[in-house]
């Protein structure tokens, strides 16, 4: 019983000892500042922080974790609009909001975490170092804490820092995409012919035999570009913002063909394992390319890729395959809006 005893005024002792260092030298809450540049420009950047449905699909915070469920609330843009989260497996919850906007300078965000009512408030600044670079300020000030939980303030700013460099990496990841496409749309000049360099891509997608029957090749497409984006978005949960423009590749001239076989795919930024064997992954090699805007009826593209191949001849060049990207995604009953390249070498 003695031994027991001595035991409990030890502990006593020590949590009494630990109380007092945590009162006197460790601040009840936590005040730092975290400054990172992106190479995207303001309006574009700032987009990204504003809704917050955008924000959710690139913050390291929610996308750290496949078991957490968010509900959104209105305006879902700009101030006073909410989510609500919930992370069953790491048995947490919380809420956050927009208190405070000064589009695009600035931002002021509401964290509540738990069950804890005195939130974490994150300000936001936002300045353009360029026309296509923006610096981003964070200003955190952390809830004040009981005594016995002060040692977490020891790791906060670090974890707060962590989570933002990962996601940056997702941050520039979606803007690239955006700007990708944004960049592609305006350049469009439909009906003339052009040179192109093509960068290296990295396709998921299908291989498929279809009839060339008129209309019924361009339904098969149709149908099988809703199994691989219902997949990638679905099954792989990604993002519109984090892929690009769904590409069909295809013999240069089997438009003449009854059967026409083809692969479509979607562009990803790596490769990973696909546990359905339906899909897989088709790497397209770096190439120059003659390339005609085309917007029409899919039939019409045929008059193009004869332009394209008529084009290489002439110029004594050798050429492979028809690559079609889908400026827009193909929608039966619809014109189609896509790039032809037609890949040639020496």
């Amino acid at each position: 019983m003695r031994f027991f005893k001595i035991i409990a005024v030890i502990l006593v002792l020590l949590v009494g000892a630990y109380a007092a260092s945590m009162y006197y030298f460790v601040d009840e809450n936590k005040d730092f500042k975290i400054e990172k540049e992106v190479d995207y420009p303001l309006d574009k950047v700032f987009s990204q922080f504003n809704n917050l449905q955008h924000f959710t699909r690139w913050n390291n915070f929610f996308t750290s974790s496949q078991s957490i469920d968010i509900d959104y609330y209105t305006p879902y843009e700009g101030q006073g609009s909410a989510i609500s989260y919930v992370d069953p497996k790491k048995d947490t919850n919380g809420e956050m909001f927009i208190r405070y906007e000064n589009a695009p300078r600035s931002l002021r965000y509401q964290l509540f975490e738990d069950r804890n009512e005195n939130p974490t408030v994150v300000d936001v600044q936002f300045k353009p170092v360029s026309a296509q670079r923006t610096k981003i300020t964070w200003h955190v000030h952390t809830p004040k804490l009981s005594v016995l939980r002060r040692v977490e303030n020891f790791w906060t700013e670090d974890r707060f820092a962590e989570n933002i460099d990962k996601s940056m990496v997702n941050l520039k990841n979606v803007l690239g995409n955006k700007v990708e496409k944004d960049n592609q749309m305006a350049s469009i000049k439909y009906d003339s012919l052009m040179v192109e360099n093509d960068d290296s891509q990295l396709l998921l997608g299908i291989n498929v035999s279809a009839s060339n029957k008129k209309e019924a090749l361009y339904k098969n497409i149709v149908m099988n570009y809703s199994k691989i984006y219902n997949y990638v978005t679905m099954d792989l949960g990604k993002r519109d913002d984090e892929f690009g423009f769904p590409v069909l590749i295809t013999d240069a001239d089997n438009y003449k063909d009854k059967e026409v076989s083809y692969f479509l795919g979607i562009p990803l930024s790596k490769k990973f394992g696909v546990t359905d064997n339906n899909f897989n992954f088709r790497t397209v090699n770096a190439s120059q390319n003659y390339v005609m805007y085309y917007k029409g009826n899919y039939e019409g593209r045929i008059r193009a890729v004869q332009q394209l191949i008529q084009k290489a001849k002439k110029d004594e060049m050798r050429f492979g395959d028809i690559r079609q990207t889908f400026i827009e995604r193909p929608v039966e009953g619809q014109e189609v809006n896509v790039k032809i390249s037609l890949s040639v070498f020496k």
